[in-house]
């Protein structure tokens, strides 16, 4: 069987709490630690490097996915299994969908909302049918989950946006979430 691959979708930057930092680490060596690959932006940066080299760290296979023209701002992560470069966001996202089995998403800024939102979308049309959890440890996404329950409160979609994504407050939960329990 072939092992799973998981993208992560997280910050280019660290953020302004260690913690972020420390949850990045236990989540690439904790899909390492379960046999699964780790697909992301390919950059060596913030909490992206962080998940990356964890998981290597930890003898797991990782591929990185980079826009060319964002290898100088992201810094390509040279120590990863594989790097892949595209020719656009449009195509990272695209080669991040094609190759995952899930998707997880940590903290992160607008890359990274962008990239769960499409998931989401593609999702909710029917495009997409794999696992996306949002990792809300000390309640991160819990301004993103409030911004759903509003846009359907609204009746700009139905109750069922919200059983288009899980959203966990741990690792194990986040990994259990993903079909990766011990």
């Amino acid at each position: 069987m072939q092992e799973p691959s998981i993208c992560v979708f997280c910050g280019s930057r660290k953020g302004d709490q260690p913690a972020y930092t420390a949850l990045a680490e236990i989540v690439g060596r904790g899909l390492a630690e379960r046999g699964a690959s780790v697909v992301y932006g390919g950059g060596d940066l913030g909490l992206m490097g962080t998940v990356s080299n964890a998981a290597v760290d930890a003898g797991g296979r990782v591929i990185g996915i980079i826009p060319g023209f964002l290898d100088a701002l992201e810094v390509e992560n040279p120590r990863i299994t594989r790097c892949i470069t595209t020719t656009s966001m449009f195509d990272r996202k695209q080669g991040m969908f094609d190759l995952s089995d899930g998707f997880l998403v940590l903290p992160g800024g607008l890359g990274t909302l962008d990239e769960l939102l499409e998931v989401i979308t593609w999702r909710q049309l029917g495009q997409l049918d794999k696992p996306l959890v949002l990792l809300a440890e000390n309640g991160y996404w819990q301004p993103f989950i409030a911004l759903i329950d509003h846009v359907i409160a609204h009746e700009f979609a139905s109750e069922s946006a919200r059983d288009l994504y899980t959203s966990v407050e741990t690792p194990e939960a986040a990994f259990a979430a993903l079909g990766l329990g011990d």
